[in-house]
């Protein structure tokens, strides 16, 4: 069976994490991306440590598997010309400029659509193509700030703390590309014509608010870190410490789920209190102490006996040893023709008729040069000229 995007190309001008965690997800289930890249180093993250074995990037083989790589200088009025060429046979660009750039370029959906009226054009940025701070230099960390949720990350009364996964990044910027895209191509279908997606990390990053926003919308008062249930404020959706120095999570917010927590501790009394702010910290210094008489994987033994929350804060290390993730195929190995075999995070998303595959390692900086180029009527003596003259 066909996978569910084979026939769409992707021309993929991305660099770093949002766009290509994009690209690579549409491409996995079967999008044709072409990985358009300077010829001068291309992504960033090719340079971006750690390394595997020589200077090859671990964390661009993480982002860029199933993909074609073609080096393309946009600035000159040849690499232009090749890329308008590839624009006519494409259904989506994907850039991830500053606002203005891809203006100034000549290659902004209002050009491009000129040439290809059925073409997707997403633009992902921090704070989007319009307001104003959308010439604004941005990271996660900012548009977490800006959105109100680094501000009740952490503990009560201590500074917020910094979270070690990119949220606005991947949950405001790739995941709503891919889900844009899907859209646009679906809605495509039906009016024959393409059309542009703003993506903002910081709109996404405000996507994701709906319990504190419910919260403020009510009462009109803003949640504070460690103050709510979800914020660590509660006994029952709390990270305790182990004997061993490790920790576990409990997340008994269902009432039953609590009460079958109280009543396996011996502490009965405490369910009716579940949400009762002046018992909080009794039942948080109970537990705390508790948990440390036992170490971390003891616990999480003694737990899983009952029906409740819990589990272990693993290391990354154990995350990727876990029975579970090992079992949903989360990391899998393949063989790299140069570096041997390395690892791969696993597809997230399981489709019973249609699972995303893996047909090729990340390419080598221009490896479908010839290719690809040759595919569009250039001979390789116009090939190596353009390679001469710094255009490919």
């Amino acid at each position: 069976m066909r996978l569910p995007l084979e026939g769409i190309r992707i021309l993929d001008l991305s660099t770093m994490l949002p766009g290509p965690l994009c690209t690579q997800t549409l491409a996995d289930f079967g999008a044709d991306v072409i990985k358009i890249e300077q010829p001068k180093g291309g992504d960033f993250f090719r340079s971006s440590k750690p390394f595997l074995k020589d200077d090859t990037s671990s964390l661009f083989l993480l982002l860029n598997r199933n993909k074609s790589s073609l080096t393309i200088n946009l600035k000159s009025e040849k690499g232009r010309e090749i890329f308008f060429k590839l624009v006519k046979e494409s259904d989506v660009v994907v850039e991830q400029f500053r606002p203005g750039v891809v203006k100034k370029l000549g290659i902004d959906y209002d050009s491009l659509k000129e040439i290809n009226p059925r073409l997707i054009y997403c633009s992902i940025s921090g704070y989007g193509q319009d307001g104003p701070y959308r010439l604004n230099a941005g990271h996660d960390i900012n548009y977490l700030g800006y959105s109100g949720i680094l501000g009740v990350m952490g503990k009560k009364n201590e500074k917020p703390m910094i979270p070690s996964v990119q949220i606005a990044d991947i949950g405001g910027g790739t995941f709503n590309s891919i889900i844009g895209i899907l859209l646009a191509l679906m809605a495509r279908t039906q009016s024959g014509v393409g059309q542009y997606a703003d993506i903002s990390m910081l709109d996404g990053a405000v996507g994701w608010l709906p319990y504190l926003a419910s919260s403020y919308f009510a009462t009109g008062n803003s949640p504070v870190a460690g103050d709510s249930m979800l914020t660590g404020g509660y006994a029952a959706y709390q990270v305790y410490e182990t004997m061993d120095g490790k920790y576990l999570n409990i997340g008994a917010i269902e009432m039953h789920l609590w009460a079958n927590l109280c009543n396996f501790m011996g502490r009965p009394e405490f369910i009716p209190w579940q949400r009762v702010i002046e018992k909080q910290e009794e039942m948080q210094a109970f537990f705390t102490e508790l948990f440390k008489t036992k170490t971390r994987d003891e616990w999480i033994k003694a737990l899983s006996t009952i029906d409740t929350c819990a589990g272990p804060v693993n290391t990354v290390e154990e995350a990727f040893k876990d029975p579970q993730v090992l079992h949903r195929e989360m990391v899998f190995e393949v063989e790299h023709p140069r570096l041997g075999k390395i690892k791969q995070v696993g597809f997230p998303i399981k489709l019973s008729a249609t699972p995303a595959r893996f047909d090729r390692v990340p390419p080598e900086l221009g490896e479908d040069n010839f290719r690809i180029m040759s595919s569009l009527g250039y001979t390789p003596d116009q090939i190596n000229e353009m390679k001469d003259h710094g255009d490919v």
